[in-house]
């Protein structure tokens, strides 16, 4: 694709960031970065929560990967519902009846500092490392579309790149984010449907004959029912509402977008039209997965090995100029949307859970923030730098892998927190939480040798959160909380 026409789109989508954080921006106060003054219409949260959820890792790897397990994954997302169901009923409630701007602020409440800050730290680590690597994936498909043809490094493409995420969201925080997710859910959705459309004008299909396609591929397949396959309904079904809950009820990223709806009964309305969204966003990206295979078969087109990149492949390289747009426009959007919350929701756990800023009454709070939020960009910028210095794709994802691991321990800490009125030894928490994804991942790496056959799947996570729970019954004082 014409570098210059790849410079015009991403300018003038930076562009329209930017303009939108002036806007959000007036009338700011010191909490407006955390809370956006609670002021958010629920549609909106609702409608731009789906962009921030799919990721760029979604928007690439989704349609590739219906060519390795079908739509097998569709299973996971059936489990998330449920998910989404438990966070809107048990914690929504929880989270506005504390009044909380961090979530993390409940562990402290409920067991001490200690689990506070291992939950708070948990959480930043994961998020930095998932960030980047969501980051790492987009960047790399721009450097390919346009950056190399200027003759820009990585780096400094990698470095503009997070200073203009920090320009448009260093000043009303997650006020200005519900607005851009909303902007950059739009890109994204219409990127799949516009490409839908380019391939049915492609192969000279109407809208029907394209459902046709769709329903009668073998592609198209749902249900695995091998006890042994990681791709087992039950296991997916399951760990499809226990992640759910770990990495969307319990991770500060997603919550805080939630946290800044007027009251409770709003944010659970969020949470129920935001769910069905998903699931109706996901249909859409497992529908192209089909088609973009199909296509490929029809016009002879070498499948890549790396099923990632088979979307950007033939959306840069045989669809023409619009798609190649459209494709560009939403795994921007899609990047974006996840890295700048990433960004706003970091900066947020570290002000309120590490050094209590709102409580320092003698500083100046706003530069302070600044500071902080400034130190994540470049600490994201320097983790995606390394991850492409490793330079393979399978060690990079093994580290995603290994970040996912640390939502056990948040999952295991609040169901303990709300299923038990046991009150622990609050300085044993921080080394179970370290030792559980530690044993998990163990367990998860030579489970086919130690289980006859039997391969983890996304279940891993419940796994995890057991061992957790459990360790907090072994160090709990067998004495009631009054």
């Amino acid at each position: 694709m014409n570098p210059t026409i790849v410079f015009g789109v991403i300018a003038g989508y930076f562009m329209l960031l930017i303009l939108i954080s002036i806007l959000t921006s007036r009338k700011s106060d010191s909490l407006t970065f955390y809370t956006g003054n609670r002021q958010s219409p629920w549609y909106l949260v609702a409608f731009g929560m789906v962009g921030a959820s799919l990721s760029g890792v979604t928007f690439i790897s989704v349609p590739g990967e219906v060519g390795n397990t079908n739509w097998a994954y569709l299973q996971f997302i059936m489990g998330n519902m449920v998910g989404y169901a438990v966070i809107a009923l048990v914690l929504i409630p929880l989270f506005y009846r504390l009044n909380l701007i961090s979530i993390y602020e409940y562990l402290r409440s409920r067991f001490g500092r200690n689990t506070y800050l291992s939950g708070a730290t948990i959480f930043l680590i994961s998020q930095t490392i998932g960030a980047s690597f969501r980051l790492f994936l987009a960047a790399t498909v721009l450097q390919i579309a346009f950056f190399e043809s200027f003759g820009i490094p990585f780096y400094t493409a990698v470095f503009v790149t997070m200073a203009l995420i920090w320009l448009y969201t260093f000043k009303s925080g997650i006020k200005t984010i519900v607005w851009t997710d909303t902007l950059q859910t739009a890109f994204l959705l219409a990127a799949v449907v516009i490409t839908i459309a380019v391939i049915a004008g492609h192969l000279g299909k109407s809208g029907q004959e394209m459902l046709g396609i769709i329903m009668d591929s073998e592609l198209s397949r749902i249900w695995v029912w091998e006890g042994n396959s990681s791709q087992n309904f039950f296991k997916m079904f399951v760990a499809g509402i226990f992640i759910t809950i770990a990495m969307n009820g319990l991770d500060q990223n997603v919550m805080q977008k939630n946290l800044t709806c007027k009251n409770q009964r709003e944010a659970q309305k969020n949470i129920f039209w935001f769910s069905l969204s998903f699931f109706i966003s996901n249909l859409l990206f497992l529908a192209l997965g089909v088609l973009l295979y199909y296509y490929a078969l029809e016009n002879n087109i070498l499948i890549p090995a790396a099923t990632d990149e088979l979307f950007p492949t033939l959306a840069l390289n045989h669809f023409g100029t619009l798609a190649g747009i459209v494709f560009l426009l939403g795994i921007t959007a899609a990047a974006f949307s996840s890295a700048d919350s990433a960004l706003t929701a970091l900066t947020t756990s570290f002000c309120i859970d590490i050094i209590n800023l709102p409580g320092k009454k003698n500083i100046n709070q706003d530069r302070t923030r600044l500071l902080i939020h400034v130190g994540f960009t470049f600490l994201v910028f320097l983790t995606i730098v390394v991850f492409n210095e490793v330079n393979d794709r399978s060690v990079v994802g093994a580290v995603f892998k290994a970040a996912g691991f640390t939502y056990g321990p948040l999952l295991g800490l609040f169901a303990f927190g709300l299923s038990q009125k046991l009150a622990i030894k609050d300085r044993w928490v921080p080394y179970i939480c370290i030792g559980s994804p530690i044993l998990s991942f163990i367990l998860d790496q030579n489970s086919q040798k130690w289980f006859d056959g039997y391969a983890f799947g996304f279940e891993i996570l419940l796994v995890n959160a057991a061992i957790t729970y459990l360790g907090l019954v072994l160090v709990s004082k067998k004495k009631l909380l009054q």
